[in-house]
């Protein structure tokens, strides 16, 4: 059991002696000089011996104040912060969402305020990683591409898509016929090889006179044909908020359907996850709009 003396007269203790008088603590905690005088009074009778030496016009520390003002301002620091920190809690649902950085970023966030004006109550933690990488437990759910099967986890089907060519709108008024790309430079994504092979055989134009350049994600890859470095080949869900904002140009209509497709991932018993059916339903509607 701990033996306390006084919190109030600790509390005027410590803030007297932070300000170096009875007047600036009573301020601070709002209360009279004569009040603040008393606190620590009385608390110096209960602990049997004298925090401050009093002279006129003067408020000076004994070498025992010293000692306790200290750990007393440590304590009461360290207790505010803890009742911020708890304070700022939320008291609704949080979900942990896993997802890619490129489907974070390109789809995902863009639409996000749209859920949570519908549901301000559940908290949205986005942790990338997703993607074609292995599922976190520490996740609610994840959107995740690949082929539906997950051992151990629930994948429901999202969406398709198809991969299309993009490039800065200067760059793309350039090409007249998908064999012009063979001079271009191409831009691929440096674990989804095969996609440029596959949609030049598919259109025809043969192979590319280079190599191109290989970047570790959509991410880098769009940008670097957002700022004109070359041609890049990106599902259209990537792509399609950066060509209505003109930022990016589709110079061929050939679209070529992707062989994996993004999923809702989740283990069973996270169904019924607080907030998880919210935002399932919105993330359906999403997709099928």
């Amino acid at each position: 059991m701990r033996r306390l003396p006084s919190l109030n007269g600790l509390r005027a203790f410590e803030a007297a002696a932070r300000h170096g008088s009875f007047t600036g603590a009573a301020a601070e905690l709002h209360v009279s000089q004569a009040a603040v005088s008393r606190m620590v009074k009385l608390l110096e009778e209960r602990l049997g011996f004298p925090l401050f030496e009093r002279r006129a016009n003067a408020l000076t520390l004994t070498e025992r104040g010293r000692a306790l003002h200290p750990t007393l301002t440590e304590a009461f620091d360290a207790i505010a912060h803890r009742v911020d920190r708890v304070s700022a809690m939320r008291s609704g649902p949080v979900l942990t969402v896993g997802l890619g950085a490129t489907f974070a970023v390109r789809w995902l966030i863009p639409r996000l305020s749209g859920f949570h004006m519908a549901h301000p109550e559940i908290e949205i933690r986005i942790a990338t990683g997703g993607g074609s990488a292995p599922m976190s437990d520490e996740w609610t759910c994840a959107v995740l591409i690949g082929d539906g099967r997950w051992p151990g986890y629930e994948a429901e089907h999202l969406f398709s898509s198809n991969l299309q060519p993009v490039c800065a709108p200067s760059l793309a008024c350039t090409f007249h016929r998908p064999a012009d790309l063979r001079t271009a430079t191409l831009l691929h994504v440096s674990h989804w090889a095969a996609d440029w092979p596959r949609w030049l055989a598919a259109s025809g134009a043969g192979a590319p006179d280079s190599n191109g350049l290989s970047f570790g994600s959509y991410a880098m890859t769009l940008q670097a044909a957002i700022d004109g470095v070359g041609v890049a080949l990106a599902p259209q869900p990537y792509i399609m908020d950066d060509i209505a904002a003109g930022r990016l140009a589709a110079p061929f209509p050939l679209a070529l359907p992707m062989e994996s497709s993004w999923y809702l991932v989740y283990r069973a018993t996270r169904r019924g996850a607080p907030g998880f059916a919210a935002f399932r339903d919105w993330l359906f509607e999403l997709c099928a709009a």
